[in-house]
């Protein structure tokens, strides 16, 4: 029989759950930086909580809830560069927010409008992904591309844990490894790929240790304490930046809503999962590591709630005052030039809604 084999799990972590720091762990964050921080997680959790009512209003389309993701998002977000590059998946608010992508553009296309994803000018954040994991290989493309240009950017790819047990995750990491390109990817492990638990997409302990087969680090963070993916993604990005290759990070965190509001999580998930991951609310134990620190205050507080819910309004208000798609839309973007049959396409198309066709 062969030796059995074992393996010391090891998880970052600067905050525990109780907003405590762990000695000497702490990365070199201001004040102003670490307040702008928490300013983003409420922004995010109240734009992510009003989305979710637009849509049981008839007012947006499907939704994919971003609720108990805000310290990966925005851990993963807050340390890049203008010229670095993002490949987001679909459930990535924070995310967008962080970089400065408009929320109203965001809300947009939520609400059926591919037009609010035109990314604008000067971010690089590419459309958010909706098939799972496809987003990862167009991420090595990218890296591999800026090294050709021997340009210094990272590229980042986030997605779920439903993305490693896909093709696309295998061929994109085996590339990196291979070409040493300048990647980061961030897998927001929370413990569902739609109904699917963590245990039925691998067998492996973790899914940061799948980076050892492709020849290059893993790492394990707690995905619900927004230092420890700040420092992660940090000291990634420097990797890649200089030369060193790519790094797999896994953040452990929890999906606290519904896959989607198409979803209902109540079928298949076991109540008692959130109440025990309901204390590690990443908003909660960052406030109290500001707290701690003197710089929150029930005044700070109420400026930051007051500002992110002026700013949802806005959006909502905005996205809602935007013309709605056209057929055109739909053929616009896939060719330079349209080809005669789309041409036709489209004509009968129009037809067709006016209720002329076949006349």
């Amino acid at each position: 029989m062969g030796r059995e084999l074992t393996r010391e799990t090891f998880m970052l972590q600067i905050l525990d759950e109780e907003g405590k720091v762990r000695p000497g762990t702490e990365p070199a964050l201001g004040e102003e930086d670490l307040r702008r921080i928490y300013g983003l997680m409420v922004l995010t959790r109240t734009a992510d909580g009003k989305a979710l009512k637009l849509q049981r209003q008839g007012r947006m389309g499907t939704y994919a809830s971003s609720l108990g993701h805000e310290a990966c998002q925005i851990g993963t977000a807050f340390p890049l560069r203008p010229e670095d590059y993002v490949f987001p998946y679909f459930r990535d608010l924070g995310t967008y927010l962080t970089l400065g992508y408009p929320l109203a553009s965001y809300y947009h296309y939520w609400m059926g409008n591919e037009a609010g994803l035109r990314t604008p000018d000067g971010l690089n954040i590419f459309s958010l992904a909706i098939p799972v994991a496809s987003q990862i290989p167009q991420s090595v493309g990218a890296a591999m591309a800026a090294q050709r240009l021997k340009r210094k950017n990272a590229v980042v790819c986030t997605f779920g844990d439903g993305a490693t047990s896909e093709g696309d995750f295998h061929e994109g990491l085996n590339f990196a490894g291979v070409f040493h390109t300048p990647n980061v990817f961030v897998c927001y492990n929370n413990q569902w790929a739609i109904s699917t638990p963590r245990s039925r997409q691998t067998a492996s302990e973790t899914i940061a240790q799948k980076a050892s087969a492709y020849g290059f680090p893993g790492v394990q963070v707690d995905g619900n304490d927004i230092l420890a993916v700040y420092a992660a993604v940090s000291q990634a990005l420097a990797r890649a930046r200089a030369g060193e290759g790519p790094t797999l990070i896994e953040a452990v965190t929890y999906r606290m809503g519904h896959h989607t509001t198409s979803d209902d999580a109540t079928r298949y998930r076991p109540e008692d999962d959130l109440k025990v991951w309901e204390p590690r609310d990443p908003l909660r134990r960052f406030q109290i590591y500001l707290r701690d620190k003197g710089w929150w205050a029930e005044t700070f507080e109420k400026a930051v709630q007051d500002a992110a819910t002026e700013t949802v309004e806005k959006a909502v208000a905005e996205a809602e005052s935007r013309p709605p798609a056209t057929p055109d839309d739909i053929f616009a973007f896939t060719y330079k030039v349209v080809p005669p049959a789309l041409e036709e396409q489209l004509a009968e198309l129009k037809r067709s809604l006016t209720g002329e066709a076949g006349r």
